[in-house]
């Protein structure tokens, strides 16, 4: 859930238009594109943002994980994303990239980079991956450190990232925009003499428990007024970004306010199916149910299927539609699906120079959780769960 995204090339945008008409074909047809399937909580950092539980265990084993990929490739899924916590940490992770491309799938990995060593990198070069997602939260290493809470891994992140590009690996800076931020032309800096793309996320969002601790780091409005207008974020953006809103339509109105749920989904290391990785609307269990049953019969993807922007209570008759990337998952987080998401409003706001129905605003700062914790429609992946088991968050054991 990117807030900025690489400039693209002329081939690039050719590229992407091809891939929202194959989209398009696939949401008529009922068809994933696209699956994000996280692998494991556990995470050898202890990021101060982080959204997971790193303490929550009962991960799928390496065959469970394969039964799932082989599911994901009949019902036609193209583009794999495999994270975490940190997919490093599993023993089998090698195991299971492999048998992901032995089907034919597009991977992308995200990883903090700390254990990838020679031996890794080259077999991450022999497997093929698309590209490899390394977080680096500052040019500086000890503001990195202090943001990651372990000592060293800036260096071990950036080396991560040279030891792959040295093999050919396509390698990208994933950089969380929040209060107090970083040097964003020193971090373009850094990517360009790394030879890796970058790509900024400026939403820091609840934990998937509904506690909204995280949310105090985003950006305070001064931040994030400076944040689009400086030109090493500028030069990064998007044409679709940057464009001013343009009248809203019926085709607008009545289109969907993104893919999540119909042509791609989240999977939990506990085999949960969400919409997305933000929208933490549990849609069925893969110990229980095939993919298929779930992505054709869920009542709950049904719902979210039936959303279409004019559902949205102020979003429909917001003048800034076509501009806003509106979450209906952070929309959920928030209490509601169907309604606006403050974080939204507020980006969307900075993008165009225009009031939004929820900024400004005089205390969102200091704006409630709305009864997220009682509300009858949230369902946390962790109250599914079994007890955390015991373990820290920086053991670096594979396991």
């Amino acid at each position: 859930m990117a807030d900025v995204i690489p400039t693209a090339t002329a081939g690039q945008k050719t590229q992407i238009s091809l891939l929202k008409q194959v989209g398009a074909k696939a949401a008529a047809r009922g068809i994933p594109m696209s699956a994000h399937l996280d692998l494991t909580w556990r995470c050898n950092e202890g990021c101060v943002h982080c959204y997971l539980d790193h303490s929550v265990g009962n991960d799928m084993d390496t065959a469970e994980v394969k039964g799932v990929l082989d599911q994901l490739a009949a019902a036609g899924v193209m583009f794999l994303t495999l994270s975490g916590g940190e997919i490093m940490l599993r023993k089998d992770i090698f195991e299971i990239v492999a048998y992901a491309r032995s089907l034919l799938f597009d991977v992308r990995l995200k990883t903090n980079g700390i254990l990838i060593g020679e031996s890794e990198a080259d077999r991450l070069a022999e497997l093929g991956v698309r590209e490899v997602h390394v977080s680096i939260y500052s040019d500086l290493p000890e503001v990195h450190d202090e943001i990651t809470r372990v000592p060293g891994s800036f260096t071990r992140s950036v080396e991560a990232l040279k030891r792959m590009k040295s093999r050919g690996v396509t390698v990208e800076i994933a950089v969380i925009a929040m209060r107090d931020g970083a040097n964003y032309g020193r971090l373009r800096a850094l990517a360009e003499e790394l030879g890796a793309k970058i790509v900024y996320d400026a939403t820091i969002v609840p934990m998937m428990d509904g506690d909204r601790t995280p949310v105090a780091l985003n950006m305070s409005p001064e931040e994030r007024a400076r944040f689009y207008s400086d030109p090493d974020v500028l030069s990064a953006l998007g044409d679709e970004e940057c464009k001013a809103p343009t009248p809203v339509d019926d085709d607008l109105l009545n289109g969907a306010p993104c893919g999540a749920g119909h042509t791609s989904c989240y999977i939990s290391p506990q085999g949960d199916v969400t919409p997305c990785v933000q929208f933490p609307l549990v849609c069925g269990n893969l110990r229980r149910n095939t993919f298929q049953e779930i992505w054709k019969s869920s009542p709950q993807l049904a719902e979210v299927r039936a959303l279409r922007n004019r559902d949205f209570h102020v979003c429909g008759s917001c003048s800034s539609l076509s501009a806003c990337g509106h979450c209906p998952g952070l929309a959920f987080k928030e209490g509601d699906m169907r309604g606006a998401a403050s974080l939204d409003c507020e980006k969307t706001y900075f993008l165009t120079k225009l009031p939004t129905p929820l900024y400004p605003a005089p205390d969102l700062d200091r704006m409630p959780s709305r009864g997220l914790r009682g509300s009858s429609q949230f369902v946390p992946l962790s109250a599914l769960l079994p007890q955390p088991r015991d373990g820290a968050y920086r053991d670096s054991a594979p396991y």
